[in-house]
């Protein structure tokens, strides 16, 4: 196959489209082992800063996107037609959740809409969204092949889902290994020999459907254990036990436990969200995913229990919640990094606000101001 011969020679060029927490780091690796990349985004701010050689990312260095740049590998853009010039397309959009929790899919099938514009026989599409079983399948494969192409015979299709963690200093997009799924076994083939190139180990598996399906067994996993820990906060606080103290003791045993940490709710762009993208494709079979719902239930309750808890400190101390000042140290939704998606801090200041608190914030990697409905 041509593009798998591209692939190993380093000659194929690679159009990553979404220029985020996902997409620059990607764009690093792939740029570091020889391939011309190209990033495609539509927010101009970004694409400036990039083709500048500046990181608008604080814990990726811009020394990174300078020497890319150096060595004409990378260039970013928003001109959507350059796609024209591109052998891979990596797609990580965002994958959001509508206000009645329902997966909006409106970034990824736009975005394939534009691939399908420009795709042409021998491209590599891959989808690493975080998204429902069937969408690449299923919803972009439609989309796709209403070029008169298919897909498995005329371009490649696969998923791979993402597995980043901001600024986690043990773990990068290079020791992560790399989850790889093909509409075929062509498929399979090309887009495991692409991430070959930039992980130090793929787990290629049957299909797109179970590859979207891992990643959202991961985030699940997550959510009802970080539940279950923060219902056991609420009880134990009762009972007068430290949960912290219980945890401690807990870990040290060396099987069949992993220690889960209670908080103010859960932030980031995965565990929040990507659970209740399995509770709305479950409807289509007519199930009901109790675990799923149940976690999510405890999980939005925390901050409401943190401002009870707030409120009940400043009644001992016969103080009122209005106003009083309160301030909330940490904005993001986890330390080291400046990512406010679905923070809880958000949720608590809002709250606070809504009870005639004066609130302010600190964060040492969010030093501005920032603009949402909490603040206003």
């Amino acid at each position: 196959m041509d593009l798998l011969m591209k692939i190993k020679n380093r000659s194929a060029v690679v159009g990553i489209i979404g220029l985020g927490y996902v997409g620059l780091p990607m764009i690093i690796e792939f740029g570091k082992v020889g391939f011309e990349v190209i990033g495609f985004d539509l927010d101009e701010k970004k694409i400036n800063k990039l083709n500048e050689g500046r990181s608008y990312i604080k814990h990726i260095p811009s020394e990174e996107i300078k020497l890319l740049k150096k060595n004409g590998h990378f260039k970013a853009t928003a001109d959507f037609t350059l796609l024209k010039d591109v052998d891979c397309i990596i797609v990580c959009v965002p994958t959001p959740l509508t206000r009645h929790m329902e997966p909006d899919p409106s970034y990824v099938l736009k975005t394939t809409e534009t691939i399908a514009k420009y795709l042409r026989k021998g491209k590599l599409i891959v989808l690493v969204s975080t998204t429902y079983p069937g969408t690449t399948d299923e919803d972009m494969r439609a989309i796709l092949e209403k070029t008169g192409m298919k897909a498995g015979k005329d371009f490649y299709l696969a998923y791979s889902p993402e597995r980043e963690d901001p600024n986690n200093q043990n773990f990068s997009v290079r020791t992560i290994p790399k989850v790889v799924g093909g509409y075929s076994r062509n498929c399979l083939m090309v887009v495991n020999a692409l991430f070959s190139a930039i992980v130090g180990k793929t787990v290629p598996v049957s299909s797109t459907k179970v590859a979207e399906t891992t990643k959202i067994l991961e985030n699940i996993y997550r959510a009802v254990n970080i539940a279950l820990v923060n219902e056991l906060k609420i009880l134990f606080q009762r009972m007068g036990i430290d949960i912290w103290e219980v945890i401690e003791a807990a870990k040290t045993k060396p099987f069949g436990f992993q220690a889960f940490y209670p908080g103010p709710g859960l932030g980031g762009h995965c565990i929040p969200i990507d659970p209740f993208y399995l509770t709305w494709k479950a409807r289509e079979y007519d199930f009901h995913t109790k675990f799923i719902e149940l976690a999510g239930e405890i999980n939005i309750s925390m901050p409401y229990y943190v401002v009870e808890k707030v409120i009940e400190a400043l009644s001992e101390r016969n103080k009122s919640i209005k106003s009083s000042k309160v301030l909330v140290l940490g904005l993001a939704y986890k330390k080291d990094v400046d990512d406010i998606r679905e923070s809880p801090s958000l949720k608590l200041i809002e709250l606070l606000k809504l009870k005639e608190a004066h609130v302010e914030y600190n964060d040492p990697y969010i030093p501005k101001p920032i603009r949402c409905e909490c603040m206003t």
